[in-house]
């Protein structure tokens, strides 16, 4: 059995190749930041503001995401939302993490060594 900090470690490892993934994913419609960090916790997929926040930004840098600044509150807050070739990256990613839980799921059903 694993020990719960070995576990957690692969888990983090895990969603950290994802975070992008379920960023693009979410962010078909606009959201700032701490929604999107709320969107993604009720989702259980548990990512840190020090981790979402330089994604956001690198993301944007690339042209993947757009942002919008909206001021007509007390509080101004930007808007997130993915753009072009940020869909199509989305829609890449989609199709890579389809075929990536095929193959595992594949992998699983072998019989190689007569167990399962």
């Amino acid at each position: 059995m694993l020990d719960d900090e070995r576990w957690a470690g692969h888990v983090q490892e895990l969603r950290r190749g994802t975070v992008v993934l379920a960023c693009l994913a979410i962010l078909g419609r606009p959201h700032y930041g701490y929604a999107l960090l709320e969107t993604l916790e009720k989702a259980g997929f548990s990512v840190d503001g020090n981790t979402l926040y330089p994604l956001l930004r690198r993301l944007e840098k690339q042209g993947l995401l757009t942002s919008e600044w909206n001021t007509e509150e007390a509080r101004p807050r930007k808007f997130y939302k993915v753009g072009p070739d940020g869909e199509e990256l989305r829609d890449a990613l989609m199709g890579e993490w389809r075929a990536l839980d095929g193959s595992i799921r594949a992998l699983m059903e072998e019989d190689p060594d007569g167990r399962r």
